[in-house]
């Protein structure tokens, strides 16, 4: 079977996408199953002129027109399955804010936020009531480009007018200080729990991409944590329709799970957090993506 690896795209996150890709066919490369195929995008027409002899799209996507459920969508006309989420799993998941407030509505805890589009929006009492600091990200970005922690008033203006240079809704969240910690799922099962210990202050993109930047390790919580941290993330895999693979992110603070996001196109470079949790059960790198075509060929069969 053909397996095309489509990477790159036109997102702030293609440098990404293009190293996860080449990990993803130098891991196929030894495959008696799948022949990987490298496609590299740099516009949306493409996509159509690019996969016309493949007869599976492994997405190394990130970002927009990767993981917000546009490609998902033209390969779905295109008639070539794909990996993972769908199209309306991907755009849901993308999209911070309608991520939280569904999951708000299901009983996940996740810290308190605002929604701004411009820099009049900017509400400065509602983020004073919110309280110091915050997070000011974009709403659909990812890799936490242009992603910025502010301790006063007088950051907020530059750090808004700076994320809608990527975006054009940026999200005010709370900021919740504790450790991070990720849950990856595989075909509805949860995967073991990985740990995050940037050695900077946030885990920033130098610190998710750069060798050494940051401690990422198995780890076994607190017996009820666990079971707490477990639920919310399979309750969060479900309220948004998730399918085939999904990590779902969380701040563990004085105890207390708090859902940060859900990436439905995790990375997989050799720094990527899934590979390493997958390696917990003894599933290669290779075992993991071929688990992967293969429970997306069973979805979109």
């Amino acid at each position: 079977m053909k397996v095309g690896v489509i990477m790159g795209g036109i997102s702030s996150e293609r440098e990404i996408s293009l190293l996860s890709g080449e990990g993803m066919v130098k891991a196929l490369k030894d495959s008696d199953k799948y022949e990987a195929i490298p496609i590299i995008i740099d516009s949306k027409e493409d996509v159509f002129s690019k996969t016309q002899d493949i007869d599976f799209a492994l997405l190394a996507l990130h970002g927009k027109f990767g993981e917000d459920g546009t490609i998902q969508a033209v390969l779905q006309t295109l008639g070539i399955p794909y990996s993972g989420c769908d199209t309306l799993s991907s755009a849901l998941c993308m999209d911070k804010d309608l991520t939280k407030t569904i999951l708000k509505a299901h009983g996940i805890r996740t810290a308190p936020w605002l929604m701004v589009s411009s820099l009049e929006d900017i509400d400065y009492k509602a983020i004073e009531d919110m309280g110091y600091p915050v997070v000011i990200k974009p709403n659909s970005g990812g890799s936490s480009v242009a992603t910025f922690i502010i301790k006063e008033a007088s950051e907020v203006l530059d750090a808004v007018r700076e994320g809608l240079k990527w975006d054009k809704e940026i999200m005010i969240e709370k900021y919740i200080k504790g450790d991070e910690i990720t849950c990856p799922v595989l075909d509805g099962e949860i995967f073991p729990t990985l740990a995050i210990k940037p050695k900077a202050d946030f885990f920033d993109y130098t610190a998710k991409y750069t060798d050494g930047a940051t401690d990422e390790f198995i780890i076994e919580l607190q017996e009820a944590l666990q079971k707490e941290v477990d639920f919310m993330t399979l309750e969060c895999y479900k309220a948004l329709k998730c399918s085939v693979y999904a990590r779902v992110d969380f701040i563990i603070s004085e105890g207390v799970p708090y859902l940060l996001e859900i990436n439905t196109l995790p990375g997989m470079t050799k720094n990527s957090l899934f590979p390493k949790s997958a390696a917990g059960r003894g599933i290669s790198f290779k075992e993991l993506l071929e688990l992967i075509i293969e429970k997306s060929l069973i979805v979109r069969g």
